[in-house]
């Protein structure tokens, strides 16, 4: 086992999950035209994480939480993370989640998968009068972009001495990969990655995701990301 420490994030919709289970859920519970014209709506950045939770959570009626419960079970993990799980516990890398999704369903999900005991860091949810109220107990004053700061729980969780990861898909993994040393990515983040000339590695599934760890672990010179230094600095000075 190597004497480096590695603190694992990773994101959950499309990332431990093949699908993305919060726009899979408004898309079909809520009103599938006005759903898509929000989650449009803040890709564009015309609204932010929190006002497109409220709207989306207003285009659901009538919320039936037995169909809820189908709904969840149909949805899939990728094949391989339990097995980076405990690759994790094996070289006692920390690994924390971190969603900008709802723990509505992130629960329930991990919970499935006999998951329960990872640390989980998402908004909320809660079904009181027939209604679907978002929370946000993790929001940025300075940055509203996201609902749920995963920049914060990133440096919150992580020192100096320490090698960071994050292994993301999508628009809310942006911010907080870019104070990274080593950022795993696809789709919307990898694309991301190649426009702005940050560095990444490409991943499918979590056993990519190992097979590069292995090799960074066992590296006899391993440097940190020195873009992300600079921008991990700059937060703490603003203190």
């Amino acid at each position: 086992m190597s004497d480096r420490i590695f603190k694992i994030f990773v994101d959950f919709d499309g990332t431990i999950t093949k699908t993305d289970v919060g726009e899979a859920m408004f898309l079909k519970f809520g009103d599938e035209n006005k759903s898509k014209a929000i989650i449009q709506d803040w890709i564009d950045n015309k609204i932010n994480a929190k006002e497109s939770w409220q709207l989306l959570c207003n285009t659901i009626e009538n919320f039936n939480e037995s169909d809820f419960s189908d709904f969840l079970n149909s949805i899939e993990v990728d094949d391989t993370f339990n097995n980076f799980i405990n690759y994790c516990n094996k070289n006692e890398f920390e690994i924390r989640i971190l969603s900008d999704g709802l723990d509505y369903y992130i629960n329930p999900i991990l919970g499935r998968e006999n998951l329960s005991s990872l640390n989980v860091f998402s908004n909320r949810l809660i079904f009181e009068n027939n209604k679907l109220i978002p929370l946000f107990p993790y929001t940025d004053e300075e940055c509203d972009r996201c609902a749920n700061c995963k920049r914060n729980h990133v440096l919150n969780f992580s020192g100096d001495e320490e090698y960071t990861v994050y292994i993301g898909d999508g628009w809310s993994d942006v911010c907080p990969s870019q104070y990274c040393d080593f950022i795993f990515a696809k789709n919307s983040l990898l694309k991301y990655c190649e426009v702005n000339r940050i560095t990444y590695f490409p991943f499918t599934n979590f056993n990519d995701v190992i097979t590069k760890l292995d090799i960074l672990k066992e590296k006899k010179r391993l440097k940190k990301r020195h873009q992300a230094e600079l921008k991990r600095k700059e937060v703490y000075i603003k203190g």
